[in-house]
């Protein structure tokens, strides 16, 4: 861990202050790169972790879509735990219950898109489709087409510029591109030995061949639409990071990376990866559920301690793992410089989120930002602060607010992106690995 070089460490660019650790961000960064070219769901998330070995930890998992990893602190629990909490889902397209239809000799899926997304930024690009099928008996079928070069992609077509005057030209972005209209290209070859819809008749065999399913499986099946492509460098330096659904994967793979390397723990760490923030944290596998009571109660059982979860909780200490909005070159106008996130400037704390008049807001006291602050410059890490853009301007959320319901002390740190929400979203490597050493410290403070 790199060593004090004081509070003034935070007006510098981290390029600047890890000058002697390029190996290091390397060396991180190319392991994250690998995660997020094979991980594009939730639940391939849970699924490649589960499959890493990591010597000491525990891991809770909870329907395939969250996940709690878990080392052992030397103070009880009842002394307070430290959780990382960050969230595995991204904004997609899913396809509806009954997606399959034929139009126009075409065979045609029909989705339903999750999350806050720029419809337009999906029509005419490459689309892979990824999931999961239940079928009637109980059996299951994972899916993944269209990520290999010698597999098709999906996409979704986009109305030629000759003919889009009335339809997108003269209507606002909101109104010209319809939800209803991300329909996915699935097929066009026609089944010659039936009289109707063939198109639909023939993908429907191919479907059976291949998967054992039938058309009724698509309601017992979860199926995301996302970019097809692995992560890639970006610049010619190699700077940068791009990939789909670093918000907020960025943070669920540097926390685990943080737990899995912690050193010596005071406190019982637990690196809580969650479902369904994008959609407002809701269901059982989202940060409102009571996962981590159940997270608690099966520590303590492990520990064989005696606790209240409730009593763990008030005395703990929590990051949400989330990332924040950087100050974007050709739109500064959305911007408060002074207090933007900037690329490449180290971890953004954000010492509250929500919108307008901070609604819906968890705000970080004072006295927790003071010892926070002391974590990150006793260990000479970059950070910076920030904000979601001008007041009025937007806004969003995370989930740090549920955490703060039990009483805990939390905040919300992690990278500043460009292009968020996008198909193709963009860090910096300095900063992702900022973060990781950043969460490590929280987690290894006395």
């Amino acid at each position: 861990m790199p060593k004090k070089k004081g509070p003034e460490a935070k007006h510098q660019s981290g390029w600047v202050i890890l000058k002697d650790r390029d190996k290091q961000i390397e060396d991180f960064c190319r392991d994250y790169l690998t995660f997020m070219s094979r991980v594009k769901t939730e639940r391939e998330a849970v699924a490649y972790i589960m499959g890493l070995s990591a010597r000491g930890l525990i891991r809770i998992e909870n329907r395939g879509k969250a996940l709690a990893l878990c080392r052992k602190g030397t103070r009880p629990l009842a002394d307070g735990v430290r959780i990382v909490v960050a969230h595995l889902d991204s904004p997609r397209l899913d396809l509806k219950a009954n997606p399959l239809y034929e139009d126009t000799e075409l065979a045609m899926l029909k989705t339903h898109y999750y999350g806050g997304i720029k419809k337009y930024q999906w029509l005419a690009r490459p689309l892979a489709l990824h999931g999961v099928v239940v079928r009637e008996d109980g059996s299951s079928v994972t899916i993944t087409i269209g990520e290999e070069a010698d597999e098709p992609c999906f996409t979704i077509e986009d109305l030629l510029p000759h003919l889009a005057g009335k339809v997108h030209a003269e209507k606002r972005v909101s109104e010209a591109f319809q939800g209803e209209k991300l329909n996915i290209i699935f097929g066009s070859r026609p089944d010659l030995e039936v009289k109707e819809e063939k198109v639909k008749a023939a993908v429907l065999k191919l479907l059976k061949s291949k998967y054992g399913m039938v058309e009724q499986d698509f309601v017992s099946a979860d199926i995301e639409i996302v970019p097809s492509g692995a992560a890639r460098e970006v610049g010619l330096d190699r700077s940068l990071i791009g990939a789909y659904g670093q918000d907020d994967r960025v943070c669920a793979w540097t926390a685990y990376a943080a737990v899995r390397d912690a050193k010596n723990p005071p406190y019982t760490t637990i690196a809580l990866l969650v479902d369904k923030e994008e959609i407002g944290s809701e269901g059982n596998t989202g940060a409102k559920s009571i996962f981590l009571e159940e997270v608690l109660w099966q520590l303590a059982q492990s520990f064989k301690q005696q606790i209240i979860p409730s009593r763990v909780l008030y005395r703990s200490k929590a990051i949400s793992g989330d990332v924040n909005g950087a100050l974007d070159p050709d739109y500064p106008e959305v911007h408060e410089k002074t207090n933007a996130a900037r690329m490449g400037y180290g971890v953004c704390v954000t010492k509250f989120t929500g919108s307008r008049g901070k609604a819906g807001s968890s705000e970080a006291h004072a006295e927790y930002m003071g010892w926070l602050r002391g974590v990150l410059n006793r260990r000479g890490i970059p950070w910076q602060t920030g904000e979601l853009g001008k007041v009025d301007e937007g806004g969003g959320g995370t989930v740090a607010k549920f955490l703060a319901e039990y009483g805990m002390d939390v905040v919300d740190m992690g990278p500043a992106l460009l292009s968020m929400h996008a198909p193709f979203e963009l860090s910096s490597k300095v900063d992702v690995y900022s973060t990781y050493l950043a969460y490590r410290a929280f987690v290894e403070e006395p």
